[in-house]
């Protein structure tokens, strides 16, 4: 005997998870909470019927089950964008069941709004990288932190440029300052070798693991672009080949600039507000470096700077324009060329 088929929507909680099943026809079968397990969940959804999609909100731990009712129940699991569900949903109202049932009639109707499940690997790669960006904010107020005090104190620029080893050993010892001043700067130095030594430790663990990866090792190829610009690319992006071109990753990484047109006015608005702020951040920090060190990208700069437009403008226009170049270079066909 055939047994009906069943979409599913899981609502995504640390402890438990609402599991809504329903049938092609749109009528709910079951919606109740269910402990966050693959098992358990696939007992319930079992009773109902056979699976033949289920959806889930991306969201912190979402990917690690969605992989294990992939990979043990043999599921198909799309995630979901959580924004447009909620705007999709356009009800004041926010409760697991009516959340879970939403993603079910979702995937039902081949609605859902899906993003890339990144492979355990990428996830992986990201927490090293999320882990090294704390690091480096944490060393950046550290440092902002003692050239606050400085102004306080009216200590002086010091010699040479800061942070060389003739500045630190005039902050140490020649910088004028009050006592206590003195001591919270030495507390916060102390801080800057700590920091240091585990940014070097966390740097030496993304080398080994990314020592045999195809995508780090081409873009590391390109001038301008180092380890820690390879290495949130990779991780960040996970695969080119997942979008369908070149203007679509760009619009990921949050480089696509905002129309404000209306009517007869035209204008533009800055950059897209969407992607993650780091990713954006390095790509253009890889830009400006692009139009030092790279004759293509360095004329494209020239020609936009002589025709009026700001340096913070040339910066994004080059890194949209190098991340839609990019997309095409790091094609499967390319790489394993």
């Amino acid at each position: 005997m055939d047994r009906i088929a069943v979409f599913v929507g899981l609502d995504y909680h640390q402890d438990s998870v609402q599991v809504c099943v329903m049938d092609g026809g749109g009528r709910v079968l079951a919606n109740r909470p269910c402990a966050n397990e693959w098992d358990e969940i696939e007992a319930m959804v079992d009773r109902c019927g056979q699976v033949v999609r289920a959806g889930i909100e991306a969201c912190t731990g979402a990917a690690s089950l969605a992989e294990e009712l992939s990979e043990r129940a043999g599921w198909s699991v799309d995630q979901a964008h959580p924004g447009y569900v909620s705007r999709m949903k356009q009800n004041p109202d926010k409760t697991d069941y009516t959340d879970a049932q939403m993603l079910a009639d979702l995937v039902r109707v081949g609605y859902l709004p899906r993003v890339w499940t990144a492979p355990r690997e990428v996830r992986e790669l990201r927490v090293l990288i999320r882990y090294r960006q704390q690091l480096a904010k944490a060393r950046r107020n550290a440092k902002l932190r003692i050239c606050a005090i400085l102004r306080e104190q009216r200590a002086g620029r010091g010699p040479g440029r800061r942070w060389t080893r003739a500045w630190l050993k005039w902050l140490g010892e020649g910088a004028c300052m009050s006592e206590q001043s003195h001591w919270v700067v030495g507390e916060h130095l102390a801080e800057l070798d700590s920091l240091e030594t585990r940014l070097r430790r966390v740097e030496d663990r993304l080398e080994a693991l990314t020592r045999d990866d195809p995508i780090v090792q081409r873009l590391l190829l390109y001038k301008g672009i180092g380890v820690v610009t390879a290495w949130t690319i990779r991780a960040m992006v996970g695969r080119f080949d997942r979008f369908r071109t070149g203007k679509q990753l760009s619009r990921f990484c949050g480089l696509t600039p905002c129309n404000a047109s209306s009517g007869h006015r035209q204008a533009d608005a800055g950059l897209i507000r969407a992607g993650d702020p780091e990713l954006r951040t390095i790509i253009i920090e890889a830009a400006h470096r692009l139009i030092r060190y790279d004759p293509r990208w360095k004329t494209l700069a020239a020609k936009m700077r002589a025709g009026g437009k700001k340096a913070c403008v040339v910066a994004a226009a080059v890194a949209n324009r190098w991340i839609r170049w990019l997309f095409h270079q790091m094609q499967p066909e390319r790489l394993a060329a």
